[in-house]
């Protein structure tokens, strides 16, 4: 084997090394879908495609897959170091697919100064080819919680495999596939991508917020405003100090559920009215007097008329008396 085939070739295995001091079982997993890809490079040489030829039809694994303008910046002024990983596309000779490197095919799609995308050509499958891209992925950076919830109900809706099959290509148990898939669709793909991944927020914090949206009914439109207001302000604040906007965007998602979900502060009860008390003439009930906020009510109810008329003109006589005699103590 010449020298140059050899350091083609030792690219991919410099990958499935990266990031791993010792060899863990989901890492040895994880090299192996590198070495496979490796091996099924067209060793001949390093191409230099046209990145329009190149598609990519890769299921979305990154909720976030960074700016590509300082890396673009990079090989513009550095040129492309590592190559991009395609294969050919099935039926069309001339055009290829993408297996990873999305953000180095970007950053040259917008360079108006590096028009090649460096590439190595493989011969594999589909199968291979997510394997290798999360594998990829998994050696530079592990994914998000909850972006590894979204890869997987991603692979299973489209007929990838099954929950133990999916299980196997992100290193992790079935049963951790069967809760993944549920807090993914307790989220919702709109609201997930809203937030972002949100490195720092696990498993546990995860399904709590499916629960509470469950709970709660909550619409998801207030959901995904707070999420992109938390990432507008991020925004605002530059240098070191920048927060992670998908971690404020969880949280302002969580404060606005555990704010919806307190219950509403309730009026104090009015103090309940005193009883009418009953009026009586000779021992005869004669009407009522009754107390309300607004004020006292007296009714009478006897059948002198003529009584009942005297006491219409006198009452206001009879108010001031009462008064006086209310004053004085009597």
């Amino acid at each position: 084997m010449t020298d140059g085939k050899k350091k083609r070739l030792s690219m991919l295995d410099s990958l499935a090394a990266a990031g791993a001091p010792m060899a863990t079982p989901s890492m040895m997993v994880t090299n192996r879908a590198l070495r496979s890809a490796r091996d099924a490079v067209d060793s001949h040489r390093i191409w230099e495609l046209d990145p329009a030829l190149v598609d990519d039809t890769r299921f979305r694994d990154r909720l976030d897959p960074g700016d590509v303008l300082d890396l673009r910046a990079s090989i513009e002024a550095n040129g492309q170091t590592v190559p991009i990983l395609v294969r050919r596309a099935p039926g069309e000779a001339e055009r290829y697919l993408l297996v990873y490197g999305r953000r180095r095919l970007e950053a040259i799609r917008g360079s108006d100064k590096v028009t090649k995308v460096r590439a190595l050509i493989a011969s594999m499958d589909e199968d291979a080819a997510i394997r290798a891209q999360v594998s990829e992925n998994t050696a530079r950076r592990d994914l998000s919680y909850i972006e590894r919830a979204l890869f997987a109900r991603e692979l299973l809706d489209s007929g990838f495999g099954n929950q133990s099959q999916i299980a196997e290509v992100l290193n992790t148990t079935k049963s951790a596939i069967s809760m993944a898939l549920t807090v993914a669709n307790g989220i919702g793909t709109d609201l997930a991508r809203a937030i972002g991944p949100a490195h720092g927020i696990g498993r546990p914090r995860w399904e709590a917020l499916a629960q509470d949206i469950a709970t709660s009914g909550e619409n998801i439109a207030p959901l995904i405003l707070a999420a992109h207001t938390a990432h507008a302000e991020a925004q605002l604040v530059e240098g070191d100090a920048a927060p992670d906007a998908s971690m404020l965007a969880f949280q302002a998602v969580t404060k606005l559920i555990a704010r919806d979900q307190q219950p509403e502060a309730k009026a104090p009860p009015a103090p309940s009215a005193p009883a009418p008390r009953r009026l009586t003439l000779a021992g005869k009930p004669a009407g009522q007097v009754s107390r309300s906020p607004k004020g006292l009510r007296i009714e009478l109810s006897v059948q002198e008329s003529d009584f009942l008329a005297w006491v219409e003109s006198q009452a206001q006589e009879v108010i001031e008396e009462l008064h006086a005699r209310w004053q004085r103590g009597a």
